[in-house]
């Protein structure tokens, strides 16, 4: 192997890939990246059996090759070189690196050992403008839940209902939903919420589609020259479309940064009891306030204006609120509830398509 590559490209692909290497694993060399030459392009990939990124990058091939070398060692030394051309030549397992300042040598490991996710052969493709997908994951992936003892939930549920394709994830406390477009195919996949993490910090601000190609067992999502590979969660999602209620007995429409700030303010009281707030909603007085109370520090009692229809309180979790409101972009909320122990809803009024779903605490 004997290519020329520019030191932006490939610290930008290494920075891409080397997230998922994991030295820790009970295979060293899922603690390497792999180089490989391919159609004129350098291949950079890494994987932890479970999830697989590529990211493609233009190169000036001499000779073809491959290799693998410690993600971690390749990833710094390859940022901390100056811009400019890179020289990488392969000389059995030894990787030679060097520009018109530096010359090492780093030792690899053979990329015959290096494990291959299995390609998707009979999938289904679909696609998705990139923003579009971006906006969903960043107000989705949130409420997924991190506790393997229920896999379901650590999951993404990508699926299609009445012509809609939606985008949910939920740990049972709250529940997250965006529609991302119309469709007339008929689609399911959970892919776990770790790959779309990684997909996430992939998306750039192109709006060039995410491309989806996914069988019954793994799903290959692409983007420019990047891909990533990940297996799907088996079982069967919750039928979550039950929890949301029909109609709300209270409902208070308010300013987002004036329901954040107040809520801010309450969770400061609020660490000694888990982050429990209690939101009292008053239709005479026009006014949501929330209420936090720590024994040993004091308590407080925060207030904004807002339209109101019904009175009732509820208490919630101060940060499953916050990081609702922190991913909504419009300039106000509309939060309704029912009793002390139903759901409660988050949505903007002046833009549909998404909607969050935070449980309520015995107070």
């Amino acid at each position: 192997m004997k290519l020329q590559v520019t030191q932006e490209n490939l610290t930008k692909a290494l920075n891409t890939v080397a997230r998922v290497a994991n030295t820790r694993n009970t295979l060293p060399i899922l603690g390497n990246v792999l180089l490989k030459t391919v159609d004129n392009r350098l291949s950079v990939a890494a994987t932890n059996l479970d999830i697989a990124i590529t990211h493609y990058i233009g190169s000036k091939v001499s000779e073809e090759g491959a290799i693998t070398v410690p993600a971690r060692l390749m990833q710094d030394f390859v940022s901390s070189l100056p811009n400019g051309v890179i020289d990488l030549e392969l000389d059995e397992n030894k990787l030679h690196i060097s520009t018109e300042q530096y010359n090492s040598t780093i030792n690899g490991v053979s990329a015959e050992d290096f494990p291959i996710m299995p390609a998707i052969s009979k999938g289904t493709t679909w696609q998705v403008p990139s923003l579009v997908f971006k906006k969903g994951l960043q107000q989705v992936v949130l409420a997924a839940s991190s506790d393997e003892a229920r896999p379901v939930l650590t999951g993404v549920y990508l699926h299609s209902f009445e012509d809609e394709l939606y985008m949910v994830a939920t740990d049972s406390y709250r529940l997250a939903e965006r529609t991302l477009q119309k469709t007339k195919d008929k689609t399911s996949l959970l892919v776990p919420g770790s790959a779309m993490q990684d997909m996430l910090r992939i998306l750039g601000d192109d709006d060039e589609p995410v491309v989806i190609t996914h069988d019954e067992q793994q799903v290959l999502l692409q983007v420019g020259e990047i891909e990533l590979v990940s297996r799907l969660i088996e079982g069967s999602y919750p039928d979550y479309r039950k929890l949301i209620p029909a109609k709300f007995e209270v409902t208070a429409t308010l300013s987002r940064a004036d329901f954040t700030n107040i809520t801010k303010v309450s969770s400061l009281f609020a660490r000694e009891s888990a982050g429990s707030v209690t939101i009292k909603v008053d239709e005479l007085s026009k006014q949501v306030s929330i209420r936090s109370v720590a024994s040993q520090l004091g308590e407080n009692t925060a207030s904004a204006t807002a339209e109101i229809k019904g009175s009732g309180e509820v208490t919630l979790n101060s940060r499953f609120l916050l990081d609702a409101l922190h991913v909504f972009t419009g300039n106000t909320i509309k939060f309704s509830f029912n009793g002390k122990l139903d759901p409660c809803l988050l949505t903007d009024p002046d833009g549909k398509g998404y909607k969050h779903i935070i449980m309520p605490l015995r107070s």
